[in-house]
């Protein structure tokens, strides 16, 4: 058995833009999301976040169809890529809207 069926939640390319913040700061970043689960998410960013950390994300589909997703989610991965960028993983914790 793969490790895509042993996933409890479908993962589902996303390639949006999103927005993230520590949960104690006020400025968001910009991101790029990769993908989305019903557990999980990751994305592209400029700048590193420890794991662990608290974060608010708010993904928004590039279809008007698809409404905005906010969400409070916890960092459990973070990868440093070429390009002096970093893939973050998370765990949602709290679906706002």
């Amino acid at each position: 058995m793969s490790y895509d069926e042993k996933r409890a939640f479908m993962r589902i390319d996303v390639n949006s833009n999103m927005h993230y913040r520590l949960v104690d700061a006020n400025e968001f970043q910009a991101a790029r999301c990769l993908s989305l689960s019903g557990s999980g998410v990751s994305f592209i960013a400029s700048k590193s976040c420890d794991e662990g950390r608290a974060l608010e994300i708010n993904i928004t589909p590039q279809s008007s169809i698809t409404p905005a997703f906010t969400a409070f989610v916890e960092v459990v991965r973070v990868e440093s890529l070429n390009d002096g960028k970093y893939e973050i993983a998370a765990t949602i914790k709290t679906i706002k809207s």
